[in-house]
């Protein structure tokens, strides 16, 4: 019972740091990569659909990313879907190829960003606290029904800790890496 509580809340945390690498993807750096357009949906045929599911996004250089939609008649809704996604890009069609030339950061964009990514990593954070807190709560319960005793919710609940803390930390570790990502001129 203690472990399925555990994992419970293991698997929590873990969606937790997905959901934060998710939203780092998102914060551009300056630098082209293919995730800083995964969040854009293109209208194909009346349903919405991410832009990776109707073209390919490639690196052409590390300033410029490269559309090629797999359908030449998506063209203008891909390039609409960019221009009106918030990522603040401009993409030029050239061809049958749709290229996206990343902006220069300045310093005071880049201050932006961090906070952006600061303020992911305490959602971040905050989620798996939370996750920590239903598991002890779970932990209380069958304490009260006598389910378990108290040095069993004892170690149970510096098991979740240990977890915990062990989240926390790669939270830290991916804020970090980000900054300093952000930070490169």
């Amino acid at each position: 019972m203690i472990n399925d509580i555990k994992s419970d809340a293991e698997k929590k945390m873990k969606k937790s740091l997905e959901a934060l690498h998710s939203a780092f993807n998102k914060i551009r750096t300056g630098r082209a990569h293919p995730a800083i357009l995964d969040s854009v949906m293109v209208n194909y045929y009346g349903q919405e659909t991410p832009l990776k599911q109707v073209a390919s996004v490639n690196v052409e250089d590390n300033r410029t990313l490269t559309v090629s939609p797999w359908e030449k008649n998506l063209m203008p809704t891909i390039e609409k879907a960019i221009m009106s996604s918030d990522l603040g890009l401009n993409p030029a069609t050239s061809g049958d190829i749709i290229r996206i030339p990343m902006p220069m950061l300045t310093e005071e964009t880049r201050k932006e960003m961090v906070k952006q990514a600061k303020a992911d990593a305490e959602h971040g954070r905050v989620s798996i606290r939370n996750a920590r807190r239903d598991a002890n709560n779970m932990l209380k319960d069958l304490l009260k029904e006598k389910e378990i005793n108290e040095d069993e919710e004892r170690k149970g609940e510096d098991e979740v800790q240990k977890l915990t803390d062990r989240y926390i930390a790669e939270v830290e570790k991916m804020l970090k890496a980000k900054e300093e990502d952000l930070m490169a001129v």
